[in-house]
């Protein structure tokens, strides 16, 4: 199993969630990252306002802010080796990293629509009140 590191840039909290600004991109990842974890994978996290001695230490990190500045971070390594830099990598590349299967996506929504997780006539031919039209309407 391999093992991941994320250096981030300076945030105000060890996880980023916090504050009135919230970014969707940490809620995700972190949720991401602790799904990786329960699955038994290794991950570690890095902010840069709090563990700066572990950006100094880690040749490859120091080497890539000399370079690109805070600007470029996040920075991902996997086993030592730069895997992804400038976004957060999302599950599947986790699970993927951390050698462990990722759970089918699920179907997205349109915009401002709820899925109930009813059966989808489109698939099995059926109209909604049972019959075998697809055209026909509900009752």
């Amino acid at each position: 199993m391999s093992t991941i590191e994320v250096f981030e840039p300076a945030l105000c909290c060890n996880t980023g969630v916090c504050g009135d600004d919230v970014d969707q991109a940490l809620v995700t990842f972190s949720a991401d990252m602790d799904w990786v974890r329960s699955q038994g994978g290794e991950i570690a996290r890095f902010n840069l306002a709090s563990e700066s001695l572990a950006f100094a230490q880690r040749e490859p990190v120091a080497a890539f802010l000399k370079l690109s500045g805070s600007e470029g971070l996040p920075l991902v390594l996997v086993d030592g080796v730069t895997a992804i830099t400038g976004r957060y990598p999302d599950r599947a590349q986790l699970a993927k990293w951390a050698g462990i299967d990722a759970p089918a996506a699920a179907v997205a929504a349109p915009a401002g629509v709820t899925m109930l997780g009813l059966t989808d006539t489109k698939d099995t031919g059926a109209g909604c009140c049972g019959d075998d039209s697809a055209t026909s309407t509900c009752c």
